[in-house]
């Protein structure tokens, strides 16, 4: 089933009659709240891209789209076609270029709060309560959480866990273990048995979990297997699920998670289910772009698995799709290529930076320079100069050649503390991190940063109370309005 085209038909309806409605751009939040005083969703779908704003967004819309000048045209994600779109400014108590503890934490709690912080307020003592366990306390909902990184990473954790540190992986599972949500799934527990403690996975089965990797059990899975923490059996990346640039076929993805997340969850009284794509985010970090555009499709695809569960349920159906905060200063445009873009080379990279550095590790002992040029030539389609290929803009110019050089030489030396190493690497392999720079840059895709930006972020919405999340406004605005939506506090 093409689920944009069925979903453009549909929308194209929504966005007439939105429009109706709003007689304009100046309503009030009174106003959108009284429009949409009888909506009272009850399977409600919270996605958030880690590190997502718009450049991620679009650099996925173009990368499918037509590239070729006069017939330019983006493939549009399925999310950026709904009807309601708002802005969120992601800025904590702390910085405007904040992390995902204290942004997650505001997207699940409405309030803000230190950049590492989970859960807890400004004064790092005072728990809160996060929609998640409103809804399941009070409305006895049914609630998911599911990640393609560790489960008891920040983004996924501030929907249940209240601590002051978001390091304390163990104690964040420990409180994961004792939340009663129903469902857990994507990555594994981040230090299960630190420290040789109790394993995070002994205790979730003692608290009556369905404790499985295993790839037939998870596909089995339905609203009789009770309480489940599933977890993929193919990791990578310290306990995350892979990249989907990676992901072979027959390998579970978020939307298999997604799609079994709606199996155990449903039910009459309702649920709640906080989808993370989280390596959306380490792509960003790590200014791959391509890795970085495959799991923002990854996202989509999931969100896409929730929409056809709306079409059956139009009336009860919220989906909310956003970011925590953009990372990496991605930009469309970059100096060396003036107003072109040539996204179509982004295609010649065949694995994420990790994959890639998995093959720099076995091979770097006895690598060459020349055998490292046959290795790029493979993954990423780039060549050196005066070597024959079918598109040009693949030969490496003096200047990249000679940028490759370096990061070679600075990777075999572990020349990677100055700071113009720094500047170059940001404390990744310089072999793989000049690669998808200069790939990138051909592209006319540039970074700023290898940290996280104070870029604001979208909010697309669709569905029972979708109409609420238009406008632009503060992060804890969204779990504000999704307890209005659900009469909780």
């Amino acid at each position: 089933m093409n689920f944009r085209r069925k979903t453009s038909v549909l929308l194209a309806v929504l966005l007439i009659a939105a429009s109706l409605f709003a007689q304009g751009a100046n309503e009030t939040r009174s106003a959108v709240a009284a429009y949409t005083s009888d909506a009272k969703p009850k399977y409600i779908f919270m996605f958030i891209g880690d590190g997502m704003s718009s450049p991620q967004t679009n650099a996925a819309q173009i990368l499918n789209g037509n590239n070729e000048s006069g017939l330019v045209e983006l493939d549009k994600l399925t999310f950026t076609q709904f009807p309601v779109v708002g802005l969120q400014y992601t800025q904590d108590s702390t910085s405007f270029c904040p992390d995902s503890a204290s942004t997650a934490t505001a997207l699940s709690s409405g309030f803000k709060t230190h950049s590492g912080v989970i859960g807890m307020g400004v004064d790092k003592l005072t728990a809160g309560t996060t929609i998640a366990e409103m809804l399941k306390i009070q409305k006895d909902f049914k609630i998911g959480i599911v990640s393609t990184v560790t489960i008891n990473h920040a983004t996924p954790a501030a929907y249940y866990a209240h601590i002051a540190n978001r390091n304390d992986y163990y104690e964040i599972g420990l409180q994961m273990a004792e939340s009663g949500f129903d469902y857990f799934a994507g990555g594994s527990v981040n230090k299960a048995e630190d420290g040789g403690r109790e394993s995070i996975y002994s205790i979730l089965e003692k608290n009556g979990y369905l404790v499985t990797n295993d790839k037939d059990e998870i596909l089995s899975l339905n609203g009789r297997s009770g309480k489940v923490y599933a977890y993929s059996p193919v990791l990578q990346d310290d306990g995350a699920m892979k990249y989907a640039i990676d992901t072979k076929e027959d390998e579970l993805q978020l939307k298999d998670f997604v799609k079994k997340g709606i199996d155990v969850l449903y039910n009459d009284n309702g649920f709640f289910m906080m989808v993370e794509g989280g390596k959306i985010d380490w792509a960003g970090h790590a200014n791959d772009a391509v890795a970085n555009i495959y799991d923002t499709i990854a996202l989509d695809e999931a969100v896409e698995v929730a929409l056809e569960f709306a079409f059956d349920h139009p009336d009860e159906t919220l989906i909310i799709v956003t970011g925590d905060h953009e990372t990496g200063g991605m930009t469309i445009g970059y100096a060396a290529t003036g107003y072109n873009t040539a996204f179509q080379l982004l295609k010649n990279q065949k694995c994420s930076y990790v994959a890639f550095d998995e093959m720099l590790d076995e091979k770097m002992d006895s690598l060459s320079f020349d055998g490292l040029l046959e290795l790029v030539r493979e993954n990423f389609g780039l060549v050196a100069p005066g070597m024959d290929v079918d598109d040009e803009l693949m030969v490496l110019n003096d200047y990249e050649y000679g940028r490759l050089e370096k990061a070679f030489e600075d990777a075999k030396n572990g020349t990677t503390d100055g700071y113009e190493e720094s500047l170059l690497y940001g404390g990744y392999n310089p072999v793989s991190i000049t690669l998808t720079h200069i790939l990138n840059n051909k592209a006319g895709i540039g970074w700023t940063s290898y940290a996280h930006t104070g870029l604001p972020v979208p909010v697309y919405a669709f569905g029972a109370g979708a109409e609420l999340f238009a406008g632009s406004y503060d992060n804890t605005e969204v779990a504000l309005r999704l307890m209005e939506l659900t009469d909780v506090q």
